[in-house]
């Protein structure tokens, strides 16, 4: 099983343009009177100990892994009860979905809020015999060496594959012009949207300068992934609105703990757990094509302002929006 096959909620789910036939959060198979158990979410242990304890009752023997059992605690009760814990199991993301590959793992940035350093390291490895396959989960594709960049596009050109989704995609601090160049005529062929993340104010300039890089591509192809809940509303607000105005289209993410045992929010600052669900159905249900979130009404999934279709001047700075 392999112990670091990373599927962050933060960047792995995209209702609109991924590739369907992910799991869900918990892979399961068997072989040689063994059964299989891959965990990405932390939310999902409860369910994943329920499967473990039926297949010892009934005789066999379990392996559990995933990113799910970074920390001791999660992996000692499942050794409790008898299972193997951790260690290798080839290819174990496809059996979350057999369309996904990775050709490298780790990466260099450490944000606070990633699993991936604590489970794959602040290093890259580089996967050089790696299968392309429609859907590529690396953590950064901008960060990797320039020869292995090209050495990826080269192994899909090569193997007639058409990359449908860069789902983690590329970092604002590492997009340059040659990385938007090098990967352009790849992930444009095969129609999949440009992803990177915009998940702190820190971040604007690098963030509007890809923006701005991308501005002759179509914005329902511009998919920027904005953490919400790490920083104040209001910045929350501006970053989303930032997104708008540079043609990009924003999937919203709330911030969650990395070891939460339910798929809740993490509420800070200013927030409630409330307003973090609504500006998610608002940014990730495209209300905002309709209506500032000011404006947003909860248990609708439009409305139409008076003052128009929905102005983002001033956006994160007026307007508290419903709690």
């Amino acid at each position: 099983m392999e112990s670091n096959e990373v599927l962050r909620d933060l960047r792995v789910v995209d209702r609109g343009a991924a590739v369907s036939g992910w799991s869900g959060g918990i892979a399961q198979w068997w072989g040689n009177d063994w059964s299989y158990l891959s965990v990405a979410f932390t939310w999902k242990l409860d369910e994943a100990y329920q499967r473990a304890a039926f297949e010892r009752a009934r005789g066999l023997n379990v392996a559990v892994g995933g990113p799910a059992l970074f920390l001791r605690p999660m992996r000692e009760r499942f050794e409790d009860l008898g299972c193997a814990v951790g260690g290798e199991y080839p290819e174990a993301v496809t059996k979350h979905n057999p369309e996904a590959t990775f050709a490298s793992r780790g990466c260099p940035v450490n944000c606070s809020f990633c699993i991936v350093p604590a489970m794959e390291g602040r290093k890259f490895t580089l996967i050089d015999g790696f299968t392309p396959r429609p859907i590529l989960c690396d953590n950064n594709l901008s960060g990797l060496p320039a020869d292995y960049q090209d050495f990826i596009i080269r192994r899909y050109r090569e193997s007639g594959t058409a990359l449908r989704d860069a789902n983690s995609g590329f970092e604002p601090a590492t997009f340059t012009p040659d990385v938007y160049a090098r990967w352009r005529s790849l992930v444009n062929e095969g129609r999949g949207p440009w992803r990177f993340a915009y998940d702190e104010s820190s971040e604007r300039r690098e963030a509007i300068a890809a923006m701005r890089m991308l501005a002759d591509e179509p914005s329902k192809r511009k998919r920027v992934y904005v953490l919400i809940g790490n920083e104040p509303f209001s910045e929350c607000l501006a970053r989303i609105g930032e997104t708008i105005a540079e043609g990009c289209e924003p999937h919203v993410q709330p911030l969650m703990k990395l070891n939460a045992l339910r798929k809740r929010a993490w509420v800070r600052f200013d927030w409630t757990e409330q307003r973090l669900r609504d500006v998610a159905r608002w940014a990730n249900g495209f209300v905002w094509k309709r209506a500032d979130f000011k404006d947003y009404e909860r248990g609708r999934k439009t409305r139409v302002p008076t003052h128009g279709q929905g102005s983002f001047e001033g956006m994160g700075t007026t307007g508290e929006g419903p709690r």
